[in-house]
């Protein structure tokens, strides 16, 4: 999968949350109301999500993590399971709970 430049991502995230603190500081402003959208769309399409919330919730996450670990929050598998620590045991389940 590619992942687009984190520093065009890091960009792109600077001027949604710039055009959101304008939108909320004029929310009546239809020319701002119109550039923080567009900035939201702008990030959608670069972080493959629908709504710029979460655009910029995952954006956030790239930027903070290797791709390797963001790929596999995307994916959904979080982190790589490994031996139990502090002493804990997994716990294992019967046959008939598999």
């Amino acid at each position: 999968m590619l992942l687009p430049a984190k520093a065009e991502v890091a960009r792109h995230l600077r001027r949604y949350r710039s055009w959101e603190r304008a939108m909320l500081a004029s929310p009546g402003d239809r020319a701002v109301r119109a550039a923080f959208e567009d900035s939201g769309y702008t990030l959608c399409v670069l972080m493959g999500k629908r709504c710029a919330r979460e655009a910029a919730e995952a954006a956030e996450r790239y930027l903070r993590n290797s791709a390797g670990t963001y790929l596999r929050e995307r994916n959904g598998r979080g982190r790589p399971k490994g031996p139990a620590r502090n002493g804990a045991h997994a716990h294992r389940h019967s046959p008939a709970e598999r």
